[in-house]
């Protein structure tokens, strides 16, 4: 999953131990309750709008299918009609993500088409950067 925000969690546990008399008294029953707590910092990443990730890859799809001759003759690969963040991008860290994924024709397991189109978040532009065969 590809996230893009940082934050920064605490979580907390607390436990309670049991403490033994010691001395005369060390096979006495539990007789006092420690408490013990430790915190643990750890570092995740939290996506903020997964609705305008999802948008971005629906206009990234609907360019390819476009430029290569309608729904007809194309189909993206699965990826790219799935849960947005499961779609092959990439966050630019410049306001925009960049697609890269492959297509062929309806029906066809062959995919022989790659398209890659990069996409403002606003979805104000939309840009083909590459479609043809695929690269390796």
């Amino acid at each position: 999953m590809k996230l893009e925000k940082l934050a920064i969690v605490t979580l907390s546990v607390v436990t309670f131990a049991p403490l033994f008399f010691q001395g005369d008294r060390a096979n006495a029953e539990i007789a006092n309750w420690e408490l013990r707590s430790e915190s643990q910092t750890a570092q995740v990443q939290i996506f903020s709008d997964p609705i305008i990730l999802n948008r971005a890859k629906n206009y990234a799809r609907q360019a390819a299918e476009r430029i290569n001759g309608g729904l007809s003759n194309y189909r993206a690969e699965p990826a790219m009609h799935g849960f947005a963040a499961d779609s092959p991008y990439v966050d630019n860290g410049d306001g925009t993500w960049t697609f890269t994924f492959r297509g062929g024709r309806p029906g066809s397991d062959i995919l022989d088409v790659e398209t890659v189109v990069t996409v403002s978040q606003d979805g104000e532009m939309v840009n083909i950067d590459y479609n043809g065969p695929i690269r390796e």
